[in-house]
């Protein structure tokens, strides 16, 4: 089984920078990628932004410019940089990991970490 461990959601001003970090343990054969996903109330859960284990990086376009991701493919760990964060940043924010196994791809969940843009 693999776990996923996110941190660094809060509430934030507008205009504020917020890091996520989530961190993979346990049977890990190979990662692909890792992301994160972000889902508003009421919404659908939406790509935020992706990178792959060679480093080629995706960003959803509400986010770039904005955001960095990047990743510590020996600790296994995804870092999102937000900056300049607005009200409609606001989200419950997921990361993804897509991870290779000797049979197939799977992909793993995190819980959720809540990131609040607010006055």
């Amino acid at each position: 089984q693999v776990q996923l461990v996110e941190s660094g959601g809060g509430l934030v001003q507008p205009g504020g920078s917020l890091r996520l970090s989530c961190a993979a343990s346990g049977s890990i054969f190979r990662i692909n990628s890792m992301g994160w996903y972000r889902q508003a109330p009421g919404k659908q859960r939406e790509l935020v932004a992706t990178v792959t284990s060679g480093g080629s990086t995706n960003y959803a376009d509400s986010v770039k410019g904005r955001s960095t991701i990047s990743s510590d493919n020996a600790k296994h760990t995804v870092y999102l940089q937000m900056n300049s964060l607005k009200p409609e940043d606001t989200a419950v924010y997921y990361c993804n990991v897509q991870i290779q196994t000797p049979w197939y791809e799977r992909s793993y969940w995190g819980q959720g970490t809540q990131v609040t843009v607010s006055s």
